[in-house]
């Protein structure tokens, strides 16, 4: 279902997934840098996560700036909230690259307004975080994640170069809120892997990121 989302004077293009049974909890889901929300490894897990019964928005916003992105990212949260049409228990942003910096803003930010009291924000997905730059592993873009206190799944290759293995290791163990990581065998920060195919690729993380879901929202049920 394809929606237009207000965001200030303009709109952001968004596409419902949505699951054959009516929905108990849902995963907004927006991309990196550069691409939008058609990125392969995003269609492929909207799909994945609405055949198991998760509903999916996945947006666009075409901004470069981290605030720009962050502000989009918060209105499709707000979007959501008050839709008539999906009524939540809860949602999980997630997003790739420079939108799970995205993401893990908005969850701060949320944390430390007076206005997620409520729990609607169940999670974090961080899909190839982009912990630093490519060759600069001095200056971590780690500051949001040391204030997140919801549970956050990574999902990173063993081999991005704007991730470093021990240095992601390094900021989860820090953290305070529940983590988890899990990493794709030597893939780079497209998640392309050498000698394997890319839906071989996107079925390990879409498995991975539903069983995540699925445990952290059974945590909560308990």
């Amino acid at each position: 279902v394809k929606v237009k989302i207000p965001f200030g004077n303009k709109y952001l293009d968004a596409i419902f997934s949505v699951p054959e049974k009516k929905p108990t909890y849902g995963v907004i889901l927006t991309h990196g840098a550069g691409g939008d929300m058609n990125f392969p490894h995003l269609v492929s897990l909207a799909a994945y996560l609405a055949s198991h019964g998760v509903l999916c928005l996945r947006f666009t916003c075409k901004g470069l700036n981290i605030a720009y992105r962050t502000k989009a990212f918060k209105a499709v949260v707000e979007y959501l909230k008050l839709s008539d049409d999906y009524k939540l228990s809860g949602v999980f942003l997630a997003g790739r690259s420079m939108g799970s910096r995205a993401a893990a803003s908005v969850i701060r930010q949320l944390s430390q307004g007076d206005d997620d009291d409520d729990g609607f924000i169940q999670g974090l997905v961080c899909l190839s975080y982009p912990l630093h730059r490519p060759k600069q592993q001095s200056k971590l873009r780690d500051e949001d994640l040391l204030l997140i206190r919801c549970p956050v799944l990574f999902v990173s290759g063993s081999a991005d170069e704007m991730c470093e293995k021990q240095l992601l290791e390094g900021v989860v163990s820090k953290m305070k809120a529940p983590k988890k990581i899990h990493w794709i065998d030597k893939a780079n920060h497209g998640m392309a892997v050498k000698g394997r195919a890319t839906n071989d690729v996107m079925e390990e993380i879409n498995a991975q990121v539903f069983s995540w879901l699925r445990e952290n929202v059974q945590l909560q049920n308990k």
